[in-house]
């Protein structure tokens, strides 16, 4: 997929909007009972073109990379190594493998990247590009061939994988620092802003990872296309899973986006293709302070705020009842209703569209 033909069709169709409006007003209590989950529900039938939203099949998938700038020391030596969490999230030992599993969501570990080798287990996806990246601050973390590979290594993931919906995250040691990075160069964002934790955050570790960080800048101070500046900031998880989101938004899928990593990510994919955006939800599964501004680059808000501190992926586990509550506002017809047709009169349901075939039902 290129900047030059994006397969990527936005979802704006005033038409079937207006339909989908009428719809939950005539179901709602009074227009604006449900709150945001009425906009939401909007959203998903534009997605998915029709009437009627369903989710079948869904997706978790935590994508996991070891970053060469941890060996400055970005965090605190007591921290998990990134092959520990991926175990952990095999095994089933963190919050949001049994949230995935008690939700029905389908939950998968692609290693992009990770220094060590991870034991295979059949949850877990091989997409090894390297065995971490090397250090930013004194050169490229990959290069350019690297990410490309890797993208197009997350574009043969978002082939493969079942359902139409997909909820991404990644983990790596040295991950947040790497997607802030990215988001800061893309967006000229104070590099600050995303790295702050909060107002308790230790100054001598933030006066340590502003020094890190502002000499990574430095060093690549000239790159501004969007895939070098991946290549020259990190990480491979966050490369995969751009390739995952341009397939999952080319397919009209719904992407629940949490954490770091994933806002820079759906940045990069978004600078490929810019409809990409108009498919995806947010999450969060921290309170970081950064986050809060990762998220204002897309002028969005959390589906929830919990006030976690938890491994990225566990708030988009937790948040998707509140997707499949919204598909069910269109989808559960009510009491001696005409179930009627799944588009209105008008709208087009020609393969320009893009929409996905029209499933049987929904199973979760």
């Amino acid at each position: 997929m290129s900047a030059e033909r994006s397969l990527i069709a936005p979802t704006s169709k005033p038409l079937l909007e207006s339909a989908l409006k009428d719809k939950l007003q005539r179901r709602a209590e009074s227009t604006g009972s449900l709150g945001e989950l009425e906009p939401l529900a909007i959203r998903l039938g534009l997605m998915q073109n029709t009437l009627k939203p369903r989710f079948r099949d869904p997706q978790l998938v935590i994508f996991a990379a070891d970053h060469g700038l941890a060996v400055d020391g970005l965090a605190a030596p007591q921290r998990r190594q990134t092959h520990e969490q991926v175990a952990q999230l095999l095994t089933g030992q963190l919050p949001v493998s049994v949230f995935a599993r008690i939700q029905g969501l389908e939950l998968s570990v692609v290693d992009c990247g990770v220094a060590e080798m991870v034991a295979p287990h059949d949850r877990l996806i091989r997409r090894k590009i390297a065995h971490g990246t090397r250090n930013s601050r004194v050169g490229p973390a990959m290069a350019v061939d690297q990410a490309h590979a890797a993208i197009r290594a997350g574009m043969e993931i978002g082939d493969t994988l079942r359902g139409n919906l997909v909820a991404v995250a990644g983990i790596g040691v040295g991950a947040h620092e790497s997607a802030a990075l990215v988001l800061s160069r893309l967006t000229d964002t104070p590099v600050r802003d995303l790295i702050v934790s909060g107002p308790a955050m230790n100054t001598d570790l933030l006066n340590h990872l502003m020094q890190i960080v502002q000499a990574v800048q430095a060093k690549h101070r000239d790159v501004t296309d969007p895939v070098e500046v991946l290549a020259a900031f990190g990480g491979f998880e966050v490369a995969v899973m751009v390739g995952v989101l341009l397939v999952a938004a080319s397919k009209r899928h719904l992407i629940m986006i949490d954490g770091m990593s994933a806002c820079a990510a759906l940045l990069v994919a978004s600078r490929i293709a810019t409809p990409a955006t108009d498919y995806c939800v947010f999450c969060r599964s921290h309170s970081h302070r950064g986050l809060d501004q990762a998220l204002n680059l897309f002028r969005a808000s959390a589906l929830l705020e919990l006030g976690m501190e938890s491994t990225d992926g566990t708030g988009a586990a937790l948040a998707w009842p509140l997707v499949r509550s919204a598909a069910a506002l269109l989808t559960e017809v009510a009491e001696g209703e005409d179930p009627g047709p799944s588009r209105p009169q008008g709208v087009s349901t020609q393969a320009a569209d893009f929409g996905p075939p029209e499933p049987t039902g929904d199973t979760h």
